[in-house]
């Protein structure tokens, strides 16, 4: 997914709040507590109805250009966690997770999710690692961090361990290499099928 303008992502944006609200907390000013509470929720209610009317028009006219539109704003990382953050990604869970694994450097394809859990397992598909360099742990953290805002369905990220390399298969052939004259290597010479 991409990102045009600078500035704190979904996820950072919603720790920024659950921290400011924390202070409040332990400052012991219930009242003031209370009010920042309603403010956020009133705030989160007013533009995600923005988000809703927004999503709304887009869609009136599917054959237009505003498709494109559409298709642009479910691209974009913010936008597009703003979406899910008030349930008006039109895109179900598994296309999500689809999409924002799509956008990683790193080979690894949905190896299945449980949604009753929020796991998400993911294998590797490029022979040798991940392909890019990074350890498994990086690999985990870069879909862990791509999953946060695009599909928050997702509580867990689990690589599955790479298959160990199976058994290697030795051909005998039926001389030594580079032939010896018939005859010499003691045993009778191929015949041709009549």
């Amino acid at each position: 997914m991409s990102r045009t303008t600078a500035g704190p992502d979904a996820e950072t944006a919603g720790r920024m709040v659950e921290e400011v609200l924390d202070r409040l907390a332990s400052s012991g000013d219930r009242a003031a507590c209370e009010a920042a509470e309603e403010l956020v929720r009133v705030l989160m209610e007013f533009y995600g109805a923005g988000f809703a009317r927004t999503m709304e028009l887009l869609g009136r006219h599917p054959q237009r250009p505003s498709q494109q539109a559409v298709d642009a704003l479910l691209r974009d990382e913010l936008v597009a966690g703003l979406l899910v953050l008030h349930g008006l990604h039109p895109d179900d869970a598994p296309t999500r997770i689809r999409r924002a694994l799509d956008a990683l450097p790193h080979a690894v394809e949905d190896a299945g999710f449980d949604p009753d859990t929020g796991e998400l397992r993911l294998r590797l598909t490029s022979s040798g690692g991940c392909g890019c360099g990074g350890s498994r742990d990086a690999v985990e953290q870069a879909c862990r961090d791509a999953l946060a805002c695009a599909a928050p369905e997702v509580t867990a990220v689990t690589l599955e361990p790479e298959p160990a390399p199976g058994p290697v298969l030795l051909q005998i052939g039926a001389g030594p290499p580079g032939g010896s004259p018939a005859g010499t290597s003691g045993r009778p010479p191929a015949t041709a099928a009549p």
